[in-house]
């Protein structure tokens, strides 16, 4: 029997239907992007994102013209909704995984708590919301991610519910995954009872009574980990990379919580991948290390420069020359991550020259892209101590021929190219699937994965060389010191 999953991104909303044999029919997809009323704040409305969820989730479901056995949801991360309990009506807007308003409010929790919280997560988010709309913490109100949402949505109210993978990210939550954190929730005034009840993230929660049938809700995840799982990255040491609008890479460690939820000496940090049960042991860890920008740097050459007729057309000019004559681009848009951390490095061109014409351009922007990829899995080996044998990528830039072959040069290591290039949605449907039993364990998930192609290195390929990226890397950092100078 099949699965409906619903899979809620930072920009669109897919359902669709994951078969036994792990493929996916009745596809159905709409764009949501958040608003930006002013730089730095990322907002969206929760009341239009649940009723797009459930309008294709209705779609997929008559589409495909069968009872299903489950629902999986997974979800962007972070992003936090604040609703009324009795109503279920949502009290401002939704803040964005993206929204910077809270850095402030970062910095004054180290400084006079020592506590770290970097403004992608969402404890601050928590407060600032609270400290709008019910500053003397009086009313009886939910909080949570979009993932704790999207069950309340589906369960008519019924299950206020997070899975360890969503809440991890939160900030909130104990070291060791257990429970939330009462410590950190009195310094942030924030009421336990506003948070959701921790659910495993592959198990039944509750029947989905806002879809026809009623399928039980069995799988709550977050969006990258659901990556993970989707290209079938559940044993120790396996790796995959996303290459959206940023780019992250997650490898599955196995259990064991880690010594500290901080970032790691070379940049990556511990996650949640999957929990089963009450019993630590029964957590499994990774790690991740980001790329703030990735496919946005191809939307940049074609919205911006007009270097190119469309973002799948990089690859045909880029096609056009075999090297890039020695231009190095160093995609920090916003900065960059792993494993520098500088928010105030910024984006820039090297070696231009007379010559340079529009294809050597393209290329360098591609490559640099496959050098930033090349830094997260150098990151996370030195963190790991674990070698990275293959590596397994989805997201939009997957489908990029030049990219993933740069990308290969780059890491001198085989990339194998995900079945879909959103693997987040098959990530949520074998964790549904395995809590109702359509499949019996992780290794039949293990068993599952089918690349849709595999590149090697290209041993005469003319790619820069890594001793030469690293040289234009540390050029571009530190350019803004104002912003170098913050630590999340």
């Amino acid at each position: 029997m099949s699965v409906l999953v619903i899979d809620i991104g930072t920009t669109g909303v897919r359902a669709a239907v994951m078969h036994p044999d792990a493929t996916l029919g009745a596809v159905h997809y709409r764009r949501t992007p958040p608003n930006t009323p002013f730089p730095g704040l990322v907002e969206f409305d929760a009341a239009h994102l649940a009723a797009t969820a459930l309008d294709l989730a209705h779609a997929a479901l008559a589409e495909h013209g069968a009872p299903v056995a489950a629902v999986g949801v997974t979800t962007q991360r972070a992003s936090t909704v604040l609703w009324d309990r009795a109503t279920g009506e949502p009290i401002g807007p939704g803040l964005g995984w993206q929204d910077l308003r809270t850095v402030g409010a970062c910095m004054a929790a180290r400084a006079e708590h020592g506590l770290a919280f970097a403004p992608n997560q969402s404890a601050t988010k928590v407060v600032a919301l609270l400290d709008q709309f019910d500053p003397g913490r009086t009313r009886d109100l939910c909080v949570g991610t979009v993932d704790t949402w999207m069950a309340w949505v589906l369960t008519g109210g019924r299950e206020h519910v997070t899975d360890r993978s969503n809440a991890a990210v939160t900030g909130m939550l104990s070291p060791h995954a257990a429970d939330w954190n009462d410590t950190v929730l009195e310094v942030l005034s924030v009421p336990r009872a506003m948070l959701p009840r921790l659910v495993d993230t592959t198990g039944v929660v509750a029947p989905a009574t806002a879809l026809p049938g009623a399928p039980p809700l069995a799988a709550l995840v977050g969006d990258q980990q659901g990556s993970l799982v989707g290209q079938s990255c559940v044993r120790p040491g396996d790796v995959k990379i996303t290459f959206g609008t940023g780019g992250m890479l997650d490898m599955c460690v196995g259990p064991g919580a880690p010594a500290t939820a901080n970032r790691s000496d070379h940049g990556t940090f511990p996650i949640v991948v999957w929990a089963h049960g009450d019993d630590p042991a029964d957590t499994v860890w990774g790690v991740e290390g980001i790329m703030l920008a990735a496919g946005s740097n191809i939307d940049w050459l074609h919205d911006d420069l007009q270097l190119i007729d469309s973002p799948a057309g990089s690859d045909e000019v880029a096609a056009q020359c075999t090297s890039t004559g020695g231009v190095v681009y160093v995609p920090a848009l916003l900065g960059l991550g792993t494993p520098h951390w500088d928010y105030g490095a910024r984006g820039s061109l090297f070696g231009l020259t007379r010559g340079t014409e529009r294809p050597h351009v393209v290329r360098a922007v591609l490559e640099g892209i496959a050098h930033r990829g090349a830094d997260l899995v150098e990151a996370a080996e030195a963190d790991t101590g674990r070698p990275i044998g293959v590596l397994r990528v989805d997201g939009g830039m997957s489908r990029n021929a030049t990219f993933v072959q740069a990308l290969a040069d780059a890491a001198q290591r085989p990339v194998e190219i995900a079945p879909v290039a959103d693997a987040t949605t098959m990530g949520a449907g074998f964790l549904a699937g395995l809590a109702v039993g359509e499949w019996t364990s992780f290794d039949d998930v293990a068993a599952a994965w089918r690349p849709a192609g595999r590149v090697e290195p290209d041993p005469a390929s003319e790619i820069v060389d890594r001793d030469r990226w690293r040289e234009a890397t540390d050029r571009a950092r530190r350019w803004i010191p104002d912003l170098s100078a913050l630590d999340f």
